[in-house]
C-alpha cells in the first residue's frame, strides 16, 4: 500500500512540475506572419528544410537545453511524417515529454501538441508563425 501512495504522489509531482516545462505562449489566435515579423510568404510555401529549421529554432529559443550539454540525445528535434499539406517536426524534451509541432506548409502556421507518454497525458501547446523562428537569410 505505501509503494502505491509513493509512486501516485510522484506522478502527481511530475505532472505538476510538467506545466512549467512548456512554451509559456499558448494563445491559439496569432496574426499571420506578414503581420507579425513583416517577412514574405515564399511562393514555393515551407520546405522541409525550413519547416526543421523554424521548429529547431523556436526550441532552442524556449527551452532550456543546458542539461543536455553533458548528454545530447535527452533532448533532440527531428523531422516527422509529411502529408500534401503537412509538415511534422517532433522535439524531445529532457523530461520525456515530446512537443509535436505540425507545420502547415501554405502559410507556416505551426500547432503544437506536447504529449507525455508515461503519465498519458496530451494537451494542445498553442500556435505561432514558423517565419518569425526563420532566419532573415531565408
Amino acid at each position: 500500500m505505501k509503494k502505491l501512495i509513493c509512486t501516485l504522489m510522484v506522478l502527481w509531482v511530475l505532472v505538476a512540475m510538467l506545466q512549467g516545462c512548456g512554451s509559456k505562449d499558448t494563445s491559439a489566435d496569432y496574426p499571420p506572419s506578414s503581420e507579425t515579423s513583416g517577412a514574405e510568404v515564399p511562393e514555393t510555401g515551407i520546405t522541409a528544410e525550413m519547416a526543421f529549421e523554424g521548429v529547431n529554432n523556436y526550441c532552442h529559443t524556449h527551452y532550456d537545453w543546458s542539461i543536455a550539454e553533458e548528454n545530447p540525445d535527452i533532448m533532440y528535434v527531428r523531422t516527422g511524417e509529411e502529408s500534401d499539406t503537412l509538415f511534422k517536426v517532433i522535439f524531445r524534451s529532457n523530461t520525456g515529454a515530446f512537443v509535436y509541432f505540425t507545420v502547415d506548409k501554405a502559410s507556416g502556421m505551426t500547432s503544437m501538441k506536447e504529449v507525455v507518454p508515461n503519465l498519458g497525458v496530451e494537451s494542445d501547446a498553442g500556435k505561432f508563425s514558423l517565419y518569425d523562428y526563420l532566419n532573415e537569410s531565408d
